[in-house]
């Protein structure tokens, strides 16, 4: 019965977001005012957080996944699309790397990378 429940549920809600991109359309031309403009402006922050935090995971991911990076001594931070990079690499040309590499991550806007430092 659980499972059951747990299985309806989990349509429920999937059914419920995935309609919610037609729904706010639908309504859009009745909506106004000071509320709306509210709510785009927290949509918008939400969808740069989502984002944020995606580019982040991405970049890291790569930098782990890349045998030239030391990805786990590279700390990833991201923020409007703008990528930071600080720690420690072995050399310059794995910075350089790494720069190269978090710049080619859809929605990379920038990359700072003031705080990684090389061991040269």
């Amino acid at each position: 019965m659980k499972q059951t429940f747990t299985k309806w549920t989990f349509a429920a809600v999937t059914a419920a977001a995935l309609s919610l991109p037609y729904a706010t359309g639908a309504y859009a031309d009745t909506l106004s005012g000071p509320a709306v403009l509210a709510a785009n402006e927290t949509m918008q922050k939400a969808e740069e957080a989502v984002s944020d935090t995606w580019i982040t995971s991405k970049v890291k991911s790569t930098f782990l996944a890349d045998k030239n990076l030391s990805g786990m001594d590279i700390k990833v931070e991201t923020n409007k699309g703008v990528v930071a990079l600080s720690g420690m690499v072995k050399t310059d040309a794995e910075r350089e790397l790494a720069i190269t590499t978090a710049k080619g991550i859809k929605g990379v806007t920038a990359v700072s990378a003031d705080g990684l430092k090389s061991a040269e």
